[in-house]
């Protein structure tokens, strides 16, 4: 394949360096062996957000260590970038070889977010790939999607072959070496496709046939060939001390949005956060040792060049070997200028002592999650936490040093009241107060509290998958009610746009028929729609309208119990009776407690997927 002349473009655009693609640490193979396997992992957005995800690394070290295959990275082109690769017809193409990923033989998408869809349909159709999969002839690549969306790709199904379910480290080589043996003899794209089907962690929608009620909700969907799974079920990774993970990273020529060694601690997460897909998804908890951290660290560290190196985690402050760990990075890094930094903070089980001994390189601001204004409101989503663990917490720091702080909160959650929004601007107004307490009644002008909140979405396989989200218009009261309360030269109110948010929930509840609203939407020029600047409501509304679709019915609605949902023959290993169970509890206000210290009973531990290691 003709590699595309970069020289003669780069000049003219913003930040050339997204389009190089011989950063330090790139993998770079012989293009011109005929039995080499092309794969494009495609990040649909842009270079600085893909190039800091630490699956897509993950993925491109593990593929990469297969001799006979190369995977290459593709992002979004910047607007002014594809303006100019529309305007000379120049494909869109991999970093690595610069070659147009036309002819490759997979390109595949990470689903990290519901509005990077047309993104997607944007880079095939720039590929010059049939954006439709029943437009595709044999030699076309296969499209594969994965990552946390792929749980409900239904709103994909009529334009992605493959749906990856689950951890792709293992499943996505089993796959590609199924299609080394089937490229020998290229029967039909049906019988690669029927082959890996038994693969466990493949989905393939057009295997399986859906169809509705009168009522436009799902009557059933259910396999149209023999011999595939009724309910095909996820991947996980049993042990986490032998999976691969990298030695190098990718280190890229401009800043990205994370620039840092990111360090995995453990996948899954134990609290049960009723609002919370991923904590129900990447069950059952896993950790890696001391040990082989250490190992990852010594390596990464080498080969980088970092010097800041991020603990990585759905509740990092969970880790149970967090103190011997962070024993071991201060000794080790510290000395070296190698600064520790942390995600958002659990607020009844954090060790500020713990906090400041990994900041002695650079203090950075502290971020908590209390999600929830209120105790009640709190209990409702099994938050587990309590105004005396965000006083303790926060008053621990500012004895410590500290001189801001952030507070992450949900708005639009169910059962919300006026009531538990003034209880996040009474939060905010209590730390004001414990911060001028530690000060002896002063406040520094360094001093300051950030308030943040999103909008609510109810998604797949959490236990408010039931619930309907707040209409943009009571969205957009409830925000105006916080940014009157929450008046005050200390406070910083930063809150998500609304919109945005609605079509995200219509997206990730969406059945089949909503692909077709994808389809109308880019056409009609959306792209970029995870970012507030490109993001146009109205198109999406007028998409909606065209294919007779109504964003209520999909975002807004309260859900019954025995309603189809159009990722209920997804497995993915927590079982319906858990969710309903605590959706129950949610309603009387109850919480339920750490899946470490009590089972649940959410089923992994008896589902063969989960089998041993819960």
């Amino acid at each position: 394949m003709n590699k595309v002349d970069l020289k003669k473009i780069l000049k003219k655009v913003e930040k050339p360096a997204r389009y190089l693609g011989n950063e330090i640490n790139s993998i770079h193979k012989d293009t011109s062996n005929d039995n080499l396997i092309r794969y494009a992992h495609c990040f649909p957005d842009l270079y600085e957000v893909g190039m800091s995800h630490l699956g897509s690394h993950i993925l491109y070290d593990v593929i990469n260590r297969e001799e006979d295959v190369f995977c290459e990275r593709v992002y979004s082109p910047a607007v002014d970038m594809e303006n100019i690769m529309r305007e000379k017809n120049i494909p869109m193409f991999a970093l690595e070889s610069r070659e147009p990923i036309t002819n490759f033989d997979f390109v595949t998408f990470t689903l990290q977010y519901e509005l990077s869809y047309t993104n997607i349909l944007n880079i095939l159709d720039l590929a010059n790939i049939p954006i439709l999969k029943g437009e595709r002839k044999l030699e076309d690549p296969f499209i594969m999607v994965g990552g946390p969306c792929a749980y409900n790709s239904e709103p994909l199904s009529d334009f992605v072959d493959i749906v990856i379910l689950g951890e792709g480290e293992e499943v996505n080589l089993e796959v590609v070496r199924e299609y080394k043996k089937w490229k020998k003899n290229k029967t039909t794209r049906e019988d690669f496709l029927y082959t890996i089907s038994k693969i466990e962690g493949v989905y393939i929608p057009s295997f399986y046939d859906v169809t509705y009620n009168e009522d436009e909700t799902i009557k059933e969907v259910k396999p149209n060939k023999e011999g595939i799974p009724t309910k095909p079920h996820k991947r996980i990774i049993r042990d986490m001390e032998t999976v691969e993970y990298p030695e190098k990273l990718v280190v890229p020529y401009i800043d990205t949005v994370h620039d840092r060694i990111v360090l995995e601690l453990f996948r899954g997460c134990t609290r049960g956060c009723r609002f919370c897909q991923a904590g129900m998804i990447y069950r059952p908890i896993r950790e890696k040792s001391v040990k082989r951290l250490q190992e990852i660290l010594e390596k990464l560290v080498k080969n980088t060049g970092y010097d800041e190196i991020s603990l990585s985690s759905l509740s990092t402050s969970d880790y149970s070997q967090l103190s011997e760990l962070t024993d071991y990075l201060v000794e080790e890094y510290t000395p070296k200028n190698i600064g520790i930094s942390l995600p958002s903070l659990r607020l009844d089980n954090f060790s500020m002592e713990i906090a400041e001994k990994i900041q002695q390189v650079r203090k950075t601001g502290l971020t908590f999650a209390p999600e929830a204004g209120t105790q009640r409101l709190r209990d409702v989503i099994n938050k587990g936490v309590t105004e005396e663990d965000l006083e303790s917490a926060t008053r621990k720091a500012f004895e410590m040093g500290w001189n801001s702080v952030k507070l992450y909160f949900m708005i639009g959650l169910p059962t919300e009241t006026y009531d538990d929004l003034d209880g996040i601007a009474k939060l905010a107004y209590d730390v004001i107060d414990i911060y001028r307490d530690v000060q002896g009644g002063k406040l520094r002008k360094s001093f300051g509290v950030t308030v943040s909140t999103s909008t609510f979405v109810p998604k797949p396989f959490t236990p408010f998958q039931w619930h309907g989200q707040d209409t943009t218009e009571s969205v957009v009261d409830k925000q105006r009610h916080l940014v009157r309360k929450l008046k005050n030269n200390n406070i910083k109110y930063n809150y998500h746009d609304s919109k945005t948010s609605l079509m995200e929930a219509v997206i990730a509840r969406g059945d089949r028929r909503i692909g077709k609203v994808i389809y109308d939407a880019f056409r009609d020029g959306a792209k970029f729609d995870g970012w507030s600047e490109h993001f146009s409501l109205d198109r999406w509304i007028e998409a909606m309208e065209k294919n007779n679709l109504s964003i209520y019915f999909y975002a807004n609605r309260e859900r019954e119990y025995d309603e189809v949902f159009p990722w209920d023959h997804i497995d993915v290993g927590v079982n319906k009776k858990f969710l309903i169970k605590e959706n129950e509890k949610a309603k009387e206000n109850k919480i339920s407690p750490d899946c470490r210290n009590k089972c649940n009973g959410c089923g992994i531990n008896a589902h063969d997927i989960g089998k041993g290691l819960c």
